[in-house]
C-alpha cells in the first residue's frame, strides 16, 4: 500500500512484509435531490468460490460474508429500492460487488467512461490489471457514463464528481459540500489507500497504479482542491479515516 516501505538495503537485505487489515467502505448520502449510494463492497461469497482461489488469496477479505450490502443498508433503515442513483469509484472486485443487486433496474450507475472499458479489457485479456471480475459488472446495468477528463462533473448540487486517474484509468472522487455549513469534504477513494500515499506523497505500489504519473497529477489536484476549499480528505483503505468519516458524518 505503501511504496517501498519495505525495500531492502544494504544494511536490511531481507527486511520483513507485514500483512495488514484496512477497511473498505461504502457510502449512503442522503440528498435533498436523491438518496446516492457511494460504492458496493465485495460479492460475500468471494471466499466460497465467487471469486478465483488466486484473486482471493491476494485480496482476502476477513468477513465480506457478514456484511451484505442489503444488511448494511438496513441498518441505515434504507433498502436497495430506496437507492436513487450509484457511483461507482471503479470496477475492483473490492467495490464492485454489489452492483449486482441492480441489474435489471433503471437506477443509474454513474462510472467513467475510461473506467469501464479498462475493466472490461482487464476482466477478458492479459492487459490491464487482475484486479477485475467481471461477474461483477458485466450486468444489465443502467450505467451512465461521465466522460469529464481530470475535471469535475456535478452530480446534484454541492455533490460533484472529480476524475482521479492513477490508481486506476477511470477513478472517480467526490466533492461533498453539506447543507449545514460546515467544512466540505473529498472522499479521495483510492487515490490514496493510507494518509501517508496523501500527505506525504508516497505512492501505492507500482501494481496498484494504471498510471504513476497520472496518479501524482490527481493527487497534486486533490490537494489543490483541498487547500482552496479547506475540505477534508478522506483515503480510500485508511482504518483512521473510515473511522473519521463515520464520526463526522
Amino acid at each position: 500500500m505503501i511504496d517501498s516501505s519495505t525495500m531492502a538495503t544494504v544494511a536490511d537485505p531481507d527486511p520483513e512484509h507485514a500483512l495488514v487489515e484496512c477497511p473498505v467502505y461504502n457510502l449512503l448520502i442522503d440528498h435533498p435531490k436523491g438518496t446516492v449510494l457511494w460504492d458496493t463492497g465485495s460479492h460475500p461469497d468471494a471466499g466460497d468460490g465467487y471469486w478465483p482461489t488466486p484473486l482471493f488469496e491476494a485480496f482476502h477479505h476477513e468477513d465480506a460474508d457478514e456484511h451484505t450490502l442489503p444488511a448494511a443498508l438496513a441498518d441505515a433503515d434504507t433498502a436497495i429500492s430506496d437507492i436513487d442513483a450509484v457511483v461507482a469509484s471503479h470496477l475492483h472486485l473490492d467495490h464492485a460487488g454489489g452492483l449486482r443487486h441492480f441489474a435489471g433496474t433503471d437506477t443509474p450507475i454513474y462510472v467513467h467512461e475510461r473506467e469501464l472499458g479498462y475493466a472490461y479489457r482487464s476482466a477478458t485479456t492479459d492487459t490491464g490489471s487482475i484486479a477485475y471480475h467481471s461477474p461483477d459488472f458485466d450486468r444489465a446495468l443502467n450505467w451512465r457514463v461521465v466522460a469529464v477528463d481530470r475535471g469535475r462533473r456535478q452530480l446534484y448540487p454541492g455533490l460533484d464528481l472529480l476524475h482521479l486517474p492513477g490508481h486506476t484509468p477511470g477513478l472517480l472522487g467526490l466533492y461533498l459540500e453539506p447543507e449545514d455549513g460546515a467544512a466540505p469534504a473529498i472522499v479521495a477513494g483510492d487515490e490514496a489507500y493510507q494518509r501517508e500515499n496523501y500527505e506525504d506523497g508516497v505512492p501505492m505500489a507500482t501494481s496498484l497504479l494504471s498510471s504513476l504519473a497520472d496518479w501524482r497529477e490527481s493527487r497534486r489536484r486533490v490537494r489543490d482542491l483541498a487547500r482552496r476549499t479547506t475540505a477534508d480528505v478522506f483515503c480510500g483503505h485508511d482504518t483512521r479515516d473510515a473511522a473519521r468519516l463515520a464520526a463526522r458524518f
